[in-house]
C-alpha cells in the first residue's frame, strides 16, 4: 500500500476489543465501511459475540486472557494489513467515520490518528469519565508535546511500526502506552473529531465510578513507568 493509495482500493483492519457486545456488535458491524476488514478480538464473552461477528463475517480472534489490551494486542497480531484501526464495540463509535482517523496517515501527513470524542445526544459519558480523561490528555500534552485532547478509542497507524513499539501493558494502560511510546519514537501524533454516540449494552468501565478507577490506575502506572 503506497500513501497515495485509499481505503477503496485496499484492505484496512479494524481491530474491535470486545467482551459481551452482542447487542451493539450488528450494529457496528453492517456499518463497517468498503475496504475495512473488522477484527473481532474476542475476550472471554459469555453471549453469543463471537457467533454474531463470525455469521457477519469478521474475523474472529479469541484472547481469554482478560484485559482490554490484550484483547487489542490479539487483534493486531492477528491483522495483516499494512495500516490498522482500533474501534470500541459498543456502538458509541460509528465505523463509517474511520475514513476520517486513516486520511491524516494514509497522505503521509501523521503516524497515529485518534479520533477526538465529541458528545452527541444521548452518548453517555460520565462527568466522572471525562473528567479523568480530560486530566490524563493534560498530562500527556505536558510529556510529549502532542496536541491530544482526548485518549480516543478510535486510531490508526501502520501496524508493522506498531509492532515494532512493542507494547507492554495488557490492561487499560495499553492505549496510552501506544500514544507515549510512539511520541517517544518521534511519531508525529494528530486528533480528529468524530462523534460519540450512545452505546448498546451494559458499560464495563466509563459506565461505572468502580471501571473508570481502575482504567486511571492503569493508565497512571504506564505514565509512571513510561
Amino acid at each position: 500500500m503506497t500513501r497515495s493509495e485509499d481505503a477503496t482500493t485496499t484492505t484496512i483492519d479494524v481491530v474491535l476489543p470486545c467482551l459481551n457486545e452482542e447487542a451493539a456488535l450488528a450494529w457496528v458491524l453492517e456499518r463497517m465501511p468498503p475496504g475495512y476488514r473488522p477484527i473481532v478480538a474476542d475476550n472471554g464473552s459469555t453471549d453469543s459475540s463471537a457467533k454474531i461477528a463470525a455469521e457477519l463475517g469478521a474475523l474472529v480472534v479469541s484472547e481469554p486472557r482478560r484485559g482490554f489490551g490484550a484483547a487489542c494486542h490479539a487483534g493486531l497480531l492477528a491483522a495483516t494489513s499494512e495500516l490498522v484501526c482500533f474501534m470500541d464495540a459498543d456502538a458509541s463509535l460509528d465505523p463509517r467515520q474511520l475514513p476520517e482517523v486513516v486520511a491524516p496517515v494514509l497522505g503521509g501527513k501523521s503516524d497515529l490518528v485518534l479520533g477526538r470524542r465529541v458528545r452527541r445526544p444521548g452518548a453517555s459519558w460520565p462527568l466522572h469519565a471525562r473528567l479523568g480523561n480530560a486530566v490524563l490528555a493534560a498530562k500527556l500534552r505536558r510529556r510529549t508535546g502532542a496536541a491530544l485532547h482526548d485518549l480516543g478509542p478510535m486510531r490508526a497507524c501502520r501496524r508493522a511500526e506498531l509492532l515494532a513499539l512493542g507494547l507492554r501493558d495488557r490492561r487499560f494502560g495499553y492505549p496510552l502506552e501506544m500514544v507515549l511510546r510512539a511520541a517517544g519514537a518521534g511519531w508525529r501524533i494528530a486528533e480528529v473529531d468524530i462523534d460519540y454516540l450512545a452505546r448498546r449494552g451494559r458499560s464495563k468501565v466509563t459506565g461505572t465510578v468502580r471501571g473508570t478507577v481502575r482504567a486511571i490506575s492503569d493508565m497512571r502506572a504506564v505514565l509512571r513507568d513510561g
